[in-house]
């Protein structure tokens, strides 16, 4: 950034959605303590997020399981399963954004 140029945008993340009419979007902070491991869940809807702070181990559907740190940003299309969302030993703090349609509200589904 230079005093000619003093925003910058790069761009860091495009996730491919299927329709959906939105009526409103839900942004949540988000805190997990050091080494929470909620398990392997299902969202109702997309989740798109960016971590805040710390690091936590993320596999969605058959992706190979990545480590995210401050900065990064993920997504999580409706319906398809999350194995891993682990906090690491310096936990996690992150938003995630559910774009709502109208009448539904954002939901996780625990899977066995």
């Amino acid at each position: 950034m230079t005093p000619m140029d003093p925003v910058t945008r790069e761009l860091l993340l495009t996730a491919p959605v299927e329709p959906l009419t939105v009526d409103r979007i839900e942004v949540r902070r988000i805190t997990m303590a050091p080494g929470t491991a909620p398990g392997a869940h299902t969202h109702n809807g997309p989740v798109v997020g960016t971590v805040l702070e710390g690091s936590v181990l993320v596999q969605v559907g058959d992706e190979e399981p990545r480590i995210l740190r401050a900065g990064d940003p993920f997504y999580e299309p409706a319906d398809v399963p999350v194995p891993h969302f682990d906090a690491l030993e310096d936990g996690v703090v992150f938003l995630a954004c559910f774009p709502l349609p109208p009448g539904q509200d954002a939901e996780l589904t625990m899977l066995p």
